[in-house]
Protein backbone atom coordinates (compact mmCIF):
# COMPACT_ATOMS: atom_id res chain seq x y z
CA UNK A 1 0.00 0.00 0.00
CA UNK A 2 3.07 2.18 0.82
CA UNK A 3 4.50 2.02 -2.92
CA UNK A 4 1.04 2.74 -4.50
CA UNK A 5 0.55 5.71 -2.40
CA UNK A 6 3.93 6.80 -3.31
CA UNK A 7 3.57 6.64 -6.92
CA UNK A 8 0.17 8.84 -6.00
CA UNK A 9 2.30 11.51 -4.21
CA UNK A 10 4.50 11.65 -7.63
CA UNK A 11 1.79 11.71 -9.66
CA UNK A 12 0.22 14.73 -7.61
CA UNK A 13 4.06 16.35 -8.50
CA UNK A 14 3.65 15.74 -12.00
CA UNK A 15 0.46 17.15 -12.05
CA UNK A 16 1.87 20.56 -10.53
CA UNK A 17 4.91 20.51 -12.86
CA UNK A 18 1.83 19.94 -15.91
CA UNK A 19 0.08 23.24 -14.27
CA UNK A 20 -3.48 21.49 -13.17
CA UNK A 21 -4.55 23.57 -10.31
CA UNK A 22 -4.71 22.50 -6.72
CA UNK A 23 -8.28 22.21 -7.13
CA UNK A 24 -8.15 19.58 -10.32
CA UNK A 25 -5.49 17.50 -8.01
CA UNK A 26 -7.84 17.28 -4.87
CA UNK A 27 -10.31 15.86 -6.79
CA UNK A 28 -8.27 13.66 -8.86
CA UNK A 29 -7.27 11.99 -5.08
CA UNK A 30 -10.00 10.61 -3.90
CA UNK A 31 -11.18 8.39 -6.65
CA UNK A 32 -7.40 7.06 -7.06
CA UNK A 33 -6.80 6.76 -3.40
CA UNK A 34 -10.35 4.67 -3.46
CA UNK A 35 -8.73 2.56 -6.35
CA UNK A 36 -5.68 1.77 -4.67
CA UNK A 37 -7.24 0.40 -1.47
CA UNK A 38 -9.31 -2.01 -3.83
CA UNK A 39 -6.12 -3.08 -5.63
CA UNK A 40 -4.61 -3.67 -2.20
CA UNK A 41 -7.59 -5.43 -1.16
CA UNK A 42 -7.55 -7.58 -3.86
CA UNK A 43 -3.19 -7.73 -4.51
CA UNK A 44 -2.51 -6.55 -7.31
CA UNK A 45 -0.72 -3.49 -9.10
CA UNK A 46 -1.33 -0.67 -11.43
CA UNK A 47 -0.13 -3.37 -14.46
CA UNK A 48 -2.34 -6.60 -13.58
CA UNK A 49 -5.62 -4.42 -13.05
CA UNK A 50 -8.31 -5.44 -15.61
CA UNK A 51 -11.32 -4.91 -16.87
CA UNK A 52 -12.81 -7.04 -14.51
CA UNK A 53 -11.31 -5.23 -11.64
CA UNK A 54 -12.09 -1.67 -13.11
CA UNK A 55 -16.00 -3.46 -13.14
CA UNK A 56 -15.76 -3.74 -9.66
CA UNK A 57 -14.91 -0.31 -9.01
CA UNK A 58 -17.66 1.18 -11.43
CA UNK A 59 -19.65 -1.48 -9.37
CA UNK A 60 -18.71 0.13 -5.87
CA UNK A 61 -19.47 3.79 -6.95
CA UNK A 62 -22.78 2.81 -8.27
CA UNK A 63 -23.81 1.06 -5.07
CA UNK A 64 -22.52 4.48 -3.20
CA UNK A 65 -25.29 6.02 -5.13
CA UNK A 66 -22.69 7.85 -6.90
CA UNK A 67 -23.89 10.50 -9.55
CA UNK A 68 -23.20 9.82 -13.03
CA UNK A 69 -21.27 12.86 -13.35
CA UNK A 70 -19.32 12.37 -10.20
CA UNK A 71 -18.47 8.75 -11.87
CA UNK A 72 -17.20 10.20 -14.95
CA UNK A 73 -14.85 12.38 -13.05
CA UNK A 74 -13.73 9.78 -11.06
CA UNK A 75 -12.59 7.91 -14.14
CA UNK A 76 -11.32 10.80 -15.83
CA UNK A 77 -8.93 11.40 -12.75
CA UNK A 78 -8.43 7.21 -13.19
CA UNK A 79 -7.30 7.92 -16.81
CA UNK A 80 -4.98 10.68 -15.88
CA UNK A 81 -3.30 8.80 -13.33
CA UNK A 82 -2.56 5.93 -16.20
CA UNK A 83 -1.29 8.76 -18.60
CA UNK A 84 1.25 8.89 -15.85
CA UNK A 85 2.18 5.89 -14.86
CA UNK A 86 2.63 4.96 -18.68
CA UNK A 87 4.90 8.05 -19.04
CA UNK A 88 6.99 6.71 -16.61
CA UNK A 89 7.15 3.30 -17.55
CA UNK A 90 5.48 1.36 -14.72
CA UNK A 91 2.34 0.37 -17.12
CA UNK A 92 2.70 -0.75 -20.60
CA UNK A 93 -1.00 0.94 -21.38
CA UNK A 94 -3.53 2.73 -19.97
CA UNK A 95 -6.64 0.26 -19.59
CA UNK A 96 -9.26 3.66 -18.53
CA UNK A 97 -9.88 4.06 -22.20
CA UNK A 98 -11.52 1.32 -23.60
CA UNK A 99 -13.44 1.15 -20.29
CA UNK A 100 -14.71 4.25 -20.39
CA UNK A 101 -15.43 4.00 -24.45
CA UNK A 102 -17.65 1.02 -23.21
CA UNK A 103 -19.16 1.71 -19.55
CA UNK A 104 -19.69 5.54 -19.17
CA UNK A 105 -20.55 6.40 -22.87
CA UNK A 106 -24.39 7.94 -22.40
CA UNK A 107 -26.53 7.30 -25.30
CA UNK A 108 -29.12 10.41 -25.41
CA UNK A 109 -32.02 10.72 -27.34
CA UNK A 110 -31.79 14.44 -27.16
CA UNK A 111 -28.41 15.62 -27.98
CA UNK A 112 -29.17 19.46 -26.96
CA UNK A 113 -26.21 20.74 -24.41
CA UNK A 114 -28.20 20.87 -21.13
CA UNK A 115 -28.31 24.61 -19.84
CA UNK A 116 -27.09 25.52 -16.44
CA UNK A 117 -29.59 26.49 -13.49
CA UNK A 118 -30.22 30.53 -13.58
CA UNK A 119 -32.37 31.92 -10.83
CA UNK A 120 -34.17 35.33 -10.72
CA UNK A 121 -32.58 38.41 -8.81
CA UNK A 122 -35.47 37.93 -6.08
CA UNK A 123 -34.92 34.06 -5.73
CA UNK A 124 -31.24 35.20 -5.35
CA UNK A 125 -31.75 37.43 -2.65
CA UNK A 126 -34.44 34.52 -1.01
CA UNK A 127 -31.61 32.39 -0.97
CA UNK A 128 -29.08 34.86 0.74
CA UNK A 129 -31.81 36.14 3.11
CA UNK A 130 -32.78 32.52 4.12
CA UNK A 131 -28.70 31.47 5.27
CA UNK A 132 -28.28 32.40 9.04
CA UNK A 133 -24.85 31.36 9.27
CA UNK A 134 -22.48 34.51 8.69
CA UNK A 135 -19.81 32.72 6.88
CA UNK A 136 -22.19 30.58 4.64
CA UNK A 137 -24.20 34.17 3.38
CA UNK A 138 -20.80 36.03 3.28
CA UNK A 139 -19.59 32.84 0.83
CA UNK A 140 -23.06 33.37 -0.87
CA UNK A 141 -23.20 37.25 -0.91
CA UNK A 142 -19.39 37.20 -2.57
CA UNK A 143 -19.79 34.32 -5.31
CA UNK A 144 -23.01 36.26 -5.93
CA UNK A 145 -21.65 39.76 -6.28
CA UNK A 146 -18.19 38.93 -7.83
CA UNK A 147 -18.70 35.80 -10.31
CA UNK A 148 -15.42 34.28 -8.95
CA UNK A 149 -14.86 30.35 -9.48
CA UNK A 150 -14.78 28.15 -5.97
CA UNK A 151 -11.10 27.90 -5.99
CA UNK A 152 -11.00 31.57 -6.34
CA UNK A 153 -12.92 32.03 -3.26
CA UNK A 154 -11.12 29.82 -1.23
CA UNK A 155 -7.84 31.25 -1.87
CA UNK A 156 -8.64 34.82 -0.90
CA UNK A 157 -7.18 36.37 2.25
CA UNK A 158 -7.87 39.12 4.32
CA UNK A 159 -5.35 41.29 3.07
CA UNK A 160 -6.21 40.67 -0.54
CA UNK A 161 -9.46 43.08 0.02
CA UNK A 162 -8.99 46.84 -0.55
CA UNK A 163 -11.64 48.62 1.47
CA UNK A 164 -11.05 51.89 -0.30
CA UNK A 165 -11.80 50.62 -3.83
CA UNK A 166 -14.45 48.22 -2.65
CA UNK A 167 -12.17 45.33 -4.65
CA UNK A 168 -10.35 42.18 -3.91
CA UNK A 169 -6.90 40.92 -5.80
CA UNK A 170 -7.38 37.72 -6.74
CA UNK A 171 -4.59 35.40 -7.22
CA UNK A 172 -2.52 34.47 -9.88
CA UNK A 173 -4.51 31.65 -11.51
CA UNK A 174 -3.38 30.43 -15.53
CA UNK A 175 -7.69 30.47 -16.30
CA UNK A 176 -8.08 34.50 -15.42
CA UNK A 177 -6.46 37.41 -17.18
CA UNK A 178 -8.20 40.45 -14.92
CA UNK A 179 -7.56 39.82 -11.20
CA UNK A 180 -9.53 43.00 -9.70
CA UNK A 181 -12.64 41.97 -8.88
CA UNK A 182 -15.23 44.67 -7.47
CA UNK A 183 -18.08 44.17 -4.58
CA UNK A 184 -20.71 46.45 -3.21
CA UNK A 185 -22.67 48.23 -0.40
CA UNK A 186 -24.81 44.96 0.66
CA UNK A 187 -21.72 42.72 0.00
CA UNK A 188 -19.37 44.83 1.99
CA UNK A 189 -22.11 44.50 5.09
CA UNK A 190 -22.06 41.08 5.17
CA UNK A 191 -18.31 40.29 4.39
CA UNK A 192 -17.75 43.43 7.65
CA UNK A 193 -20.39 40.72 9.80
CA UNK A 194 -17.96 37.86 8.88
CA UNK A 195 -14.82 39.12 9.63
CA UNK A 196 -15.96 40.16 13.13
CA UNK A 197 -17.24 36.74 13.70
CA UNK A 198 -13.82 35.68 12.35
CA UNK A 199 -11.71 38.00 14.76
CA UNK A 200 -13.78 36.56 17.67
CA UNK A 201 -12.49 32.59 16.70
CA UNK A 202 -9.02 33.70 17.96
CA UNK A 203 -7.55 32.33 14.62
CA UNK A 204 -3.82 32.07 14.34
CA UNK A 205 -2.08 35.41 13.16
CA UNK A 206 -0.17 33.68 10.28
CA UNK A 207 -3.53 32.45 8.65
CA UNK A 208 -5.03 35.35 6.55
CA UNK A 209 -7.39 33.39 4.79
CA UNK A 210 -10.74 34.96 4.80
CA UNK A 211 -12.80 32.37 5.29
CA UNK A 212 -11.94 29.56 7.81
CA UNK A 213 -13.71 26.49 9.24
CA UNK A 214 -14.71 27.05 12.76
CA UNK A 215 -13.39 24.15 14.54
CA UNK A 216 -9.93 24.14 13.08
CA UNK A 217 -9.64 27.97 12.53
CA UNK A 218 -8.35 26.78 8.63
CA UNK A 219 -8.51 27.84 5.44
CA UNK A 220 -12.38 26.04 4.43
CA UNK A 221 -11.75 23.21 1.40
CA UNK A 222 -13.86 23.24 -1.94
CA UNK A 223 -16.74 20.93 0.34
CA UNK A 224 -17.31 23.59 2.55
CA UNK A 225 -18.01 25.81 -0.12
CA UNK A 226 -20.58 23.65 -1.16
CA UNK A 227 -21.96 22.30 1.33
CA UNK A 228 -22.69 26.08 2.98
CA UNK A 229 -24.45 26.95 -0.18
CA UNK A 230 -26.41 24.10 -1.74
CA UNK A 231 -27.91 22.87 1.62
CA UNK A 232 -29.49 26.47 1.72
CA UNK A 233 -30.29 25.81 -1.74
CA UNK A 234 -32.03 22.68 -1.44
CA UNK A 235 -34.06 23.87 1.68
CA UNK A 236 -36.10 26.44 -0.35
CA UNK A 237 -36.21 24.48 -3.33
CA UNK A 238 -33.87 25.79 -5.71
CA UNK A 239 -31.98 22.65 -6.30
CA UNK A 240 -33.42 19.12 -6.79
CA UNK A 241 -30.00 16.92 -5.83
CA UNK A 242 -32.18 13.79 -6.79
CA UNK A 243 -32.66 15.37 -10.57
CA UNK A 244 -30.24 15.11 -13.12
CA UNK A 245 -30.82 17.35 -15.25
CA UNK A 246 -28.26 20.13 -14.91
CA UNK A 247 -30.96 22.69 -15.12
CA UNK A 248 -32.13 21.39 -11.93
CA UNK A 249 -29.26 21.77 -9.63
CA UNK A 250 -27.85 24.97 -7.96
CA UNK A 251 -24.05 24.78 -7.22
CA UNK A 252 -21.38 27.08 -6.16
CA UNK A 253 -20.26 27.44 -10.38
CA UNK A 254 -24.24 28.69 -10.89
CA UNK A 255 -23.09 31.78 -8.80
CA UNK A 256 -20.97 32.61 -11.53
CA UNK A 257 -23.64 31.39 -14.43
CA UNK A 258 -25.76 34.46 -12.50
CA UNK A 259 -23.89 37.05 -12.22
CA UNK A 260 -22.89 36.87 -15.84
CA UNK A 261 -26.01 36.60 -17.53
CA UNK A 262 -28.02 39.44 -15.21
CA UNK A 263 -24.98 41.91 -15.84
CA UNK A 264 -25.55 41.38 -19.54
CA UNK A 265 -29.32 41.81 -18.91
CA UNK A 266 -28.74 45.10 -17.30
CA UNK A 267 -26.73 46.68 -20.17
CA UNK A 268 -23.26 45.97 -19.13
CA UNK A 269 -20.65 45.59 -22.53
CA UNK A 270 -19.92 42.08 -23.38
CA UNK A 271 -15.90 43.14 -23.12
CA UNK A 272 -16.77 44.66 -19.80
CA UNK A 273 -18.68 41.07 -18.60
CA UNK A 274 -15.31 39.09 -19.69
CA UNK A 275 -12.98 41.54 -18.00
CA UNK A 276 -14.79 40.63 -14.43
CA UNK A 277 -15.24 36.99 -15.21
CA UNK A 278 -11.09 37.40 -16.10
CA UNK A 279 -11.92 35.37 -19.02
CA UNK A 280 -9.10 34.52 -20.86
CA UNK A 281 -8.17 36.76 -24.01
CA UNK A 282 -7.89 34.59 -27.01
CA UNK A 283 -7.90 37.03 -29.88
CA UNK A 284 -5.42 39.64 -30.40
CA UNK A 285 -7.92 42.79 -30.23
CA UNK A 286 -8.49 41.49 -26.87
CA UNK A 287 -5.41 41.97 -25.59
CA UNK A 288 -4.65 45.45 -27.08
CA UNK A 289 -8.35 46.54 -25.39
CA UNK A 290 -7.50 47.96 -22.31
CA UNK A 291 -10.25 49.01 -20.14
CA UNK A 292 -9.71 51.44 -17.86
CA UNK A 293 -10.26 49.83 -13.59
CA UNK A 294 -12.44 53.01 -12.70
CA UNK A 295 -14.57 53.27 -15.51
CA UNK A 296 -15.34 49.18 -14.73
CA UNK A 297 -15.76 49.64 -10.98
CA UNK A 298 -18.55 52.30 -12.03
CA UNK A 299 -20.07 49.79 -14.96
CA UNK A 300 -19.71 46.99 -12.40
CA UNK A 301 -21.42 49.66 -9.19
CA UNK A 302 -24.07 50.58 -12.13
CA UNK A 303 -25.15 47.06 -13.18
CA UNK A 304 -24.74 44.61 -10.44
CA UNK A 305 -28.28 43.45 -9.11
CA UNK A 306 -29.00 44.80 -5.79
CA UNK A 307 -30.37 42.02 -3.61
CA UNK A 308 -31.81 44.08 -1.00
CA UNK A 309 -30.14 42.20 2.08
Amino acid sequence: MVELIKMLDEFEKDSKLRGLTPETIYRYRTPITAFIGLLEKKGLDFETADKEVLKEFLYMQKERGVSQKTVMNYFSGLSSFYDYLQFEGIVTHNPIIPFRRRYLHTYKTDKRPQTRKLISVEEMARLINSIMDPRARAIAMLLAKTGVRRGELIAMDIDDINWDKYSITLKEKAKRSNRVVFFDEECAATLRRWLRLRERLEVDENCRALFVNYKSRTRINRDRVYDDVVKPATAIGINDPNSDKLSDHFSPHAFRHWFTTWLIRNGMPRDYVKELRGDARHDAIDIYNHIDMEDLRTEYLARIPKLGI
